[in-house]
């Protein structure tokens, strides 16, 4: 029986998690350890608004466990020492250097982890990968804390994560399936079974799958790359719409009512974004090649080469239509996060879609609600295009979106908040110079009623 739980990482996958984990198993200490005090320190916060993650439901969660059951620390030996069950919830980012650089997963955080466990240790262990891992990346972490730890008994399970930000604890709380791969040895369905019985206590067991710990590390990827694929799928019809008249919102809807296929993942927009899809895909991609099955590599390599494409056609449309120059021009950006109902920035289509116009020399006004001005400009400045003196001369980052549009040439919607559709945007149009430009890239607002304003528009998807 597990008694108490030891979390590594305390981000977007990590904190939530083990939110819903103390929420639902009042009887289980929960310690969620990071080496930044900076992320600890906000997770501590008397000020639940002031949380490093927004998603919707997590503060009533953390006001009800934080300081009952579940603690945020840096006291990362004395966690491993005293949990039962450790989660590796770390970064595992895409290389940026040597073999695999630009494709495969950088797994030194998840070494230095299992390496920290292994000298640390000195009881068993349920040690449980949460991170997005390669397939056979347990093998690894198996060998390390077997070879280099105390000579006590670990077993390594692999638990991945099916969350979408934004809708996180529900998906926690409400999830499609939870998926844990185990050893076929007695010692590892034991283990196995350890951890399904935390999960039974809100889940229905029917949803609790267990597998080999190799297919349940590859059904993550998997299930990553045929969200994506889909994304890139009607993002490619997008463009063939709006050449021949059609709406890909039509052709969409009419698609999706074939049970076959299904309605979700197929909203056109300006590309796909996040921590996943592009990560996953490319280590899937790496992978394939490192056993030879070049075609298969191609073949998922393509959907991210649409997803670039995407968004660079995007920013060249505005470009073109502003009369093929947008140097001097105020365009307002509105939503910089990769999605509503998240802070999260990474991999956001706003970043690119941004850098291209700034390449044009193009003046930016962005806002978003829920993401602050030093992650803006820290997206932009980590692209290395220029220097962050020329990013801050060109981009001003405002708290109101009347503001951000205010005098500008155009307005690019980049994420698909819902509160932009309420927007005033008679309002909005009076303050902009004309012709005004309303730039969908969200497919979020009334064409019809902006184009009743005055605004020339233009809806992604649609001829």
């Amino acid at each position: 029986m597990i008694k108490t739980i030891c979390c590594i990482g305390a981000g977007y996958v990590g904190g939530p998690t083990m939110a819903v984990i103390a929420l639902k198993c009042p009887d289980i200490t929960v310690n969620v350890v990071d080496l930044s005090q900076t992320r600890i320190d906000a997770w501590n916060d008397r000020d639940l608004n002031n949380l490093p993650i927004y998603e919707p439901g997590l503060i009533e969660i953390i006001h009800k466990c934080r300081g009952r059951n579940l603690f945020f620390s840096t006291e990362v030996d004395k966690a491993i020492e005293d949990a039962d069950a450790i989660f590796i919830s770390v970064n595992t980012p895409t290389k940026a250097y040597g073999v695999g650089k630009g494709q495969a997963a950088d797994l030194k955080y998840i070494e230095l982890c299992a390496r920290q466990i292994a000298e640390v240790a000195t009881t068993p262990k349920i040690v449980i990968e949460k991170s997005t891992l390669p397939v056979r990346t347990a093998e690894a972490i198996s060998n390390i804390l077997k070879n280099t730890g105390n000579g006590v008994d670990f077993q390594v399970l692999s638990n991945p994560e099916f969350l979408a930000e934004g809708t996180a604890v529900q998906d926690l709380l409400y999830p499609d399936r939870v998926l844990i791969g185990r050893e076929e040895s007695k010692e590892g369905k034991k283990a196995a079974q350890t951890l399904v019985d935390i999960y039974k206590n809100w889940v229905n067991e029917d949803k609790i799958l267990t597998t080999n710990v190799w297919s349940s590390e590859l059904s993550k990827l998997t299930a990553n790359a045929f969200l994506a694929q889909r994304v890139s799928s009607i993002n490619a019809m997008s463009e063939l719409c709006e050449v021949t008249g059609a709406d890909v919102n039509e052709v969409a809807k009419a698609i999706g009512a074939d049970s076959r296929i299904g309605s979700k993942f197929l909203k056109s927009s300006v590309g796909f974004g996040g921590s996943c899809f592009q990560k996953d895909i490319l280590n899937l991609v790496y992978i394939a090649k490192s056993y030879g099955l070049k075609e298969v590599a191609d073949y998922w390599e393509q959907v991210i080469i649409l997803n670039n494409h995407q968004k660079r056609r995007f920013a060249s449309n505005i470009v073109k239509t502003l009369f093929n120059t947008v140097s001097g021009k105020d365009i307002a950006i509105l939503g910089w996060a990769f999605k509503k109902n998240t802070n999260d920035t990474r991999e956001s289509a706003a970043i690119y879609i941004s850098n291209e116009l700034l390449k044009e020399r193009a003046e930016l006004k962005v806002f978003d609600p829920k993401v602050t001005k030093e992650q803006i400009f820290s997206d932009l400045d980590r692209l290395e295009t220029r220097t962050e003196e020329e990013n801050k001369s060109l981009v001003s980052v405002v708290e109101d979106p009347y503001e951000a549009c205010e005098n500008a040439h155009a307005v690019a919607v980049l994420t698909e908040w819902d509160e932009f559709n309420g927007y005033d945007w008679e309002k909005i149009y009076r303050s902009m110079k004309k012709p005004a430009f309303v730039f969908d890239g969200r497919a979020l607002l009334d064409q019809e009623k902006l184009e009743e304003i005055g605004f020339a528009t233009y809806k992604i998807g649609k001829g």
